[in-house]
């Protein structure tokens, strides 16, 4: 696990520290972290992650789903794993149109995100 490269897209400091945490409790060592949607498509294409988790509410020019769009024009097989709070219908339809692994609702237990996690890296 430790050679997994995750990327966390996380505007919320507190919130990304305690992934960043979380992840090195479950054995993941390799990660990064991005705070806006422009900057997660970036790293993404400079770190070369094996799963992305993404925040949907980002600031900046577009949110994390626009992201994943952005991201999947040149790696569309990396698994994308959205944090979330919205359970609204418009954005969860938005949101599975980018083929997502998986959609956690914040806040998350740490099991449900590291099961998340195993079964997207297990499906790819």
């Amino acid at each position: 696990m430790a050679d997994i490269k995750i990327l966390v897209v996380e505007d919320d400091e507190i919130l990304a520290d305690l992934i960043q945490w979380r992840l090195k409790e479950m054995g993941y060592k390799n990660y990064l972290i991005a705070g806006t949607g422009e900057e997660g498509v970036l790293k993404a294409e400079q770190y070369g992650p094996d799963l992305i988790l993404m925040d949907i509410t980002l600031p900046g020019e577009f949110d994390g789903i626009e992201a994943v769009e952005r991201i999947r024009v040149k790696r569309p097989d990396i698994p994308v794993i959205y944090l979330s709070s919205h359970m609204e219908d418009d954005i969860i339809s938005r949101a599975i149109k980018t083929k997502p692994s998986g959609y956690i609702a914040k806040p998350f237990e740490d099991f449900e995100l590291n099961m998340a996690i195993k079964i997207a890296l297990n499906h790819n």
